[in-house]
């Protein structure tokens, strides 16, 4: 063999050699992908299906409403209502989807967000603040888009407390808690035939426990504070009452009263099986 074909040899040989690094990389590379944990592939399958991997015990839908252009002036406190609400139940330990200013699209698609989270372990949370009108029986939760010129375009324009309780309870939450702070005159009563006043009784579903501003057929008067009456007093007592939600409640509601002279009289529906606690276990009731 002459000295020009044995450089060609060896060049030939250096080639090969490289051509089987690179195979011994994708080899390799594609064993890695395939070794990855089930969890971290069910990870990335949720994160392109927008699937939440897990779901939690103690889940909150908080709506604060306070621009309404059919109103004289915006509401301040719902907004912050909502806002101070949402920080309390988060540290103890809900997760909660917080919605301002919200159009019926909003309501629609909060309500459906929460209704595909709802397990049989769950324990549901439902707050609103804003304007409330009473239809019938039935009482309803006004977005700030809300069209109303009859008492007809409520239902139409509005949503059901009571379907919200109802898709709860349809879902198989193990209990529902429900904050309704909407008591207020609202803007377009001058529009109908008779006046609206307050809500409606709300009736609770099995193991639920509701909380409105004020006695059915009732209108509260908003405060000049930053946060409405039944908030702030709702947060003293969720920070006082480690266990015991519906004790909670009740306290807040028997503060209200004393303190407005019965002028403001908040009003607490319960069937609640067990006692729903914010700072502990929940304990199931005999």
């Amino acid at each position: 063999m002459n000295v020009r074909q044995l450089r060609i040899s060896r060049r030939s040989v250096t080639i090969a050699a490289a051509l089987v690094g690179v195979v011994s990389l994708a080899i390799g590379a594609n064993a890695a992908l395939n070794k990855r944990s089930p969890d971290t592939a069910r990870a990335v399958a949720a994160e392109q299906s927008g699937e939440v991997p897990n779901q939690a015990s103690r889940i909150a839908l908080v709506i604060g409403n306070g621009h309404y252009p059919d109103a004289n002036a915006p509401l301040a406190q719902p907004i912050n209502d909502a806002r101070a609400l949402t920080a309390q139940l988060r540290r103890t330990g809900f997760d909660v989807d917080v919605v301002e200013d919200a159009s019926r699209d909003d309501l629609q698609r909060a309500i459906g967000r929460l209704k595909s989270r709802i397990r049989p372990d769950t324990v549901v949370l439902l707050f609103f603040g804003g304007y409330g009108v009473q239809v019938g029986r039935e009482s309803y939760m006004i977005p700030v888009d809300a069209a109303i010129w009859k008492e007809a375009d409520v239902r139409r324009q509005g949503v059901s407390i009571e379907s919200v309780l109802d898709a709860m309870k349809e879902q198989g939450a193990r209990a529902k808690l429900v904050v309704i702070d909407a008591s207020r005159r609202n803007p377009y009563e001058r529009r109908f035939r008779a006046y609206s006043h307050g809500l409606a009784p709300i009736n609770a579903p099995d193991n639920a426990l509701i909380l409105t501003s004020a006695t059915p057929g009732k209108v509260a008067d908003d405060s000049t504070g930053a946060n409405s009456v039944l908030v702030s007093e709702l947060l003293t007592n969720l920070n006082a009452q480690a266990a015991g939600v519906e004790t909670a409640f009740n306290k807040t509601r028997i503060a209200i009263s004393r303190a407005s002279d019965g002028e403001q009289v908040p009003s607490v529906s319960s069937s609640l099986l067990e006692d729903v606690s914010f700072g502990g276990a929940d304990k199931t009731g005999s």
